[in-house]
């Protein structure tokens, strides 16, 4: 919203108000949402992992065969997505 003379001072902070307490209510919405894609995905990890694939020592066996040694040092593991798409 441009700096209006037509409009108050008064009417543009009501509006940036409005506006992040809209945004506050869609980042809470948002945050519900990831949350229950992450046990989603935990229980499906679960259910693989009770059928003998363990998709996150595939991970780490994957990252550290294509790394060099020097490089070994990192433990975190390569992203879902990759592991699954090969």
């Amino acid at each position: 919203m441009e700096n209006n003379e037509n409009v108050s001072k008064d009417e543009q902070v009501g509006f940036h108000k409005g506006a992040l307490k809209t945004l506050a209510a869609e980042r809470q919405e948002l945050s519900k949402i990831v949350g229950i894609v992450e046990q989603l995905m935990n229980m499906h990890l679960e259910q693989l992992k009770e059928l003998g694939v363990d998709l996150v020592a595939q991970a780490q066996n994957t990252q550290n065969t294509s790394q060099s040694p020097a490089q070994n040092t990192n433990t975190s593991s390569e992203p879902i997505e990759n592991i699954l798409n090969k």
